[in-house]
């Protein structure tokens, strides 16, 4: 198919080669023509005929001067329409200099030459408007999320004024200023490390160290959580060394399996597992669920910053909607990839494809201590 399409374009490079030649040729023959006929009429009337050196001359002077005609001629024709064009590219541009993206230049199949040019501008005009739309998204997503808690903690606040409150009382409104207060601690840390990781000057600092450990920990790190809703964690992971930042791929694993206990529903199990590629070149790290699932439409958007797939549920877990967008640009960083598997009530599976340089079968040098973890956690 490469080759037919190659082929195609040689042919019509060349069509159009043989297409320009003919009309120079011609074009300079019609010059020609008309020159010697110009030259022989006013010779007539002049009454003399130069010898042939001259004669040559002056027909080709004379030719010279028709081209230079007809150039200007069409020149001062197509001007007011070069001027038209250039104007409203200079609007156009100038539109897009003040912030207004709403910008789309017509008939650029009409532009010939100039017709991709016009392309790229409308194309800029239409990524500059996305930009735009998602940085003002963002910016309400953003007044949203601290506006709730702090909405709460004063309302909860001026609660606490009133001296008819019993202590129990007082006790819970307190618990409920502190709860946000941490809230709105999360969603700033959040913030902020997801504009570190967007910056290329992200402190990132590989370093070889067991993967399959690592998972335990984050495990273990969650143990109250999942003991809490009676669920079953699994991490069946081999021993595998990679080389990555380790805190960085830490959070990863974090957000992932924090995510899954908090969306499986009491008696669920929550799964780790890994498998390195056939040519020994990466490793992919699953963690599923048999939680609530996500729809389709969600999906496509999870890793979206602010997106909430069940907002009511999200936000009663104290979620931001931020967890998933640091996940996506940690992995990323990584040159990795993270796809998601998930239908409504059948749970939900993440896939983490990370570059793998180093994997050794040495034994664990803690070999008891992660008996005793495998027995915790299984």
């Amino acid at each position: 198919m490469r080759a037919k399409w190659k082929i195609a374009l040689e042919e019509k490079l060349w069509l159009r080669i043989i297409a320009i030649a003919v009309v120079m040729i011609g074009g300079w023959t019609l010059y020609v023509s008309a020159a010697y006929a110009a030259a022989a009429a006013f010779y007539r009337m002049a009454g003399f005929r130069p010898s042939g050196y001259l004669n040559v001359v002056l027909t080709s002077l004379l030719g010279l001067g028709l081209v230079l005609l007809t150039a200007f001629i069409f020149g001062r024709l197509s001007r007011p329409k070069q001027e038209a064009f250039w104007n409203k590219i200079t609007q156009a541009l100038e539109r897009i200099a003040r912030g207004d993206f709403n910008v789309s230049l017509e008939g650029s199949r009409e532009m010939g030459p100039l017709g991709p040019f016009v392309d790229s501008i409308n194309t800029m005009a239409q990524n500059l408007k996305q930009m735009e739309e998602l940085r003002q998204e963002f910016i309400s997503n953003v007044s949203h999320e601290f506006q709730s808690p702090l909405t709460s903690i004063s309302g909860f606040a001026q609660a606490l004024r009133s001296d008819r409150l019993t202590a129990e009382e007082k006790n819970h409104y307190l618990s409920v200023i502190e709860m946000e207060c941490k809230r709105l601690s999360r969603l700033s840390d959040n913030l902020l490390k997801l504009t570190s990781l967007d910056s290329e000057y992200h402190p990132f600092e590989p370093r070889s160290y067991r993967l399959d450990a690592q998972l335990r920990q984050v495990a273990l790190a969650l143990e109250p959580q999942w003991l809490a809703r009676s669920l079953e964690m699994e991490i069946d992971v081999p021993a595998i060394v990679i080389e990555a930042d380790e805190e960085l791929l830490s959070q990863v694993w974090f957000n992932l399996l924090h995510n899954a206990v908090k969306f499986t529903t009491a008696g669920g199990t929550v799964k780790a597992s890994a498998e390195t590629s056939d040519d020994g070149a990466g490793v992919t790290v699953f963690i599923e669920d048999t939680g609530i699932g996500i729809a389709e439409a969600d999906r496509e958007r999870i890793f979206e910053r602010f997106y909430k797939a069940d907002k009511a549920r999200s936000r009663a877990a104290g979620g931001s909607g931020l967890g998933l967008s640091i996940v996506h640009a940690i992995v990323e960083k990584h040159r990795g990839s993270i796809r998601v598997e998930s239908e409504p009530g059948q749970g939900t599976r993440f896939a983490v494809t990370l570059p793998l340089k180093a994997r050794t079968e040495r034994p664990d040098e803690s070999g008891q201590a992660r008996g005793e973890e495998d027995r915790r956690v299984r």
